[in-house]
């Protein structure tokens, strides 16, 4: 034993090893596709289903959109062209694309008008969507599109929409004015105060006063008729929802009852059912002689269908809050208007965020059910004037295709956000 440890020699590394290389099972696309495609036998046969059907899918799909026409006068002539080969006839979106955007009746030479507004609605929900990155003062164009819009897309007097505007103004000083005494007091006097001015602004001439050509309703048609109803009536539906869920949960029996009745009602009733009522049923209950225009009583129903679910989806987020924060806001002083507007309802819609989101896509693609009532929107235009025209009839997969992909684009961009 003595001589073993007289003989052993210790050693030191003085420098450390060099790194290695991973595997090339470790890193990389390998890895990737071994951990998420090829993790074990079932998610390996999985894989190669879905592969094959993606193969298949576009070995399909490939020659249709490559051996597309874009230049027909027909889809006769898009056949004599192919020749019997797959191919989309893409020709009757060059040929019909101002009708699948605005419609059939409305000018051609006021199209300039709808996308103008279009393109404002952009910059309008800019610092809304975006407030860290837009100055607020943009804020105050917000509050001005929707005069500026409806101007642009109907025309008519450039003193309708002041006279409008004017009204919410006179109305807001109302509200400032009395809001210090009640809430209640604010809310009614400022309502009141804008349907007086309205109501005396209707006897001041207006025609003929900075007008533009006027386009009727009836006019209005293709993918921007979805774009206005989905923009009104989202912007109108999250208010009204808001005051619908604070009403349900409200001490006061009658307010409560009322906005129970409301949401379960509406919450019970098909969209479609609600669309019937606004073309048919609504005028029976207005005064002999009364016109009231179509897409304004459609506007009314999808908020109304819409505010009941948002509702529902708000008075999730207020039970979500705990209750602390109900006691932290009596704690501080606070009235219910104080609270509910600076603690209690900024909590509650950042938790609703998804719900809204899911109603307000949802929303956006129920507005094609108007083409049940004659309005012919992007799916009327399709079912009605372009497929019933000898020219086109038979085109089915370009021009549905083409449909779906507006409004996923519209869709996705919501959710996106």
């Amino acid at each position: 034993m003595s001589d073993t440890h007289e003989h052993s020699v210790a050693f030191v590394r003085e420098t450390m090893i060099p790194e290695q290389e991973p595997p090339g099972a470790e890193t990389g696309i390998v890895k990737w596709m071994r951990e998420n495609l090829f993790s074990n036998s079932f998610n390996a046969i999985l894989t190669l289903v879905a592969l094959y059907c993606v193969y298949a899918l576009v070995t399909w799909i490939t020659p249709w959109l490559m051996n597309g026409i874009w230049d027909a006068p027909s889809i006769r002539a898009c056949r004599d062209i192919l020749q019997g080969d797959t191919g989309g006839c893409f020709a009757v979106l060059t040929e019909r694309w101002n009708q699948l955007l605005f419609g059939f009746q409305y000018p051609e030479e006021l199209y300039w008008r709808v996308t103008l507004a279009f393109v404002l609605l952009f910059v309008a929900m800019a610092p809304v969507l975006f407030y860290k990155v837009f100055p607020g003062q943009m804020l105050y164009f917000t509050g001005l599109y929707p005069f500026i819009a409806y101007w642009l897309i109907w025309g008519g007097s450039l003193l309708v929409p002041i006279f409008a505007l004017a009204g919410v103004v006179a109305g807001y000083l109302v509200y400032a004015r009395l809001v210090a005494r009640s809430f209640t007091a604010g809310f009614f006097g400022g309502i009141a105060a804008a349907a007086v001015f309205w109501w005396l602004s209707g006897y001041v001439p207006a025609e003929g006063v900075l007008s533009t050509p006027v386009v009727e309703s009836r006019q209005i048609g293709g993918f921007r008729l979805n774009l206005i109803l989905g923009t009104v009536c989202v912007s109108l539906s999250i208010p009204i929802g808001i005051a619908l869920a604070l009403g349900r949960q409200s001490d006061m029996p009658i307010i409560k009852w009322i906005c129970v009745v409301f949401i379960e009602f509406i919450r019970g009733v098909p969209l479609i059912t609600l669309l019937f009522v606004a073309n048919v049923v609504l005028a029976y209950f207005l005064p002999p002689g009364t016109t009231f225009d179509l897409i304004v009583r459609v506007i009314i129903m999808i908020t109304a269908f819409a505010s009941a679910y948002i509702a529902e989806v708000i008075r999730g987020g207020l039970a979500a809050l705990p209750k602390g924060q109900y006691e932290a806001a009596d704690s501080l002083g606070l009235d219910y208007t104080q609270a509910m507007r600076l603690i209690i309802l900024p909590q509650a819609l950042k938790i609703s965020i998804p719900g809204i989101v899911n109603v307000a896509v949802g929303l956006f693609k129920d507005t094609t059910l108007v083409s049940i009532i004659s309005m012919f929107d992007l799916v009327g235009m399709i079912r009605g004037p372009i497929l019933a025209s000898t020219e086109w009839n038979g085109v089915y997969w370009e021009l549905f295709g083409f449909a779906a992909l507006l409004f996923f684009v519209v869709c996705y961009g919501i959710s996106q956000y």
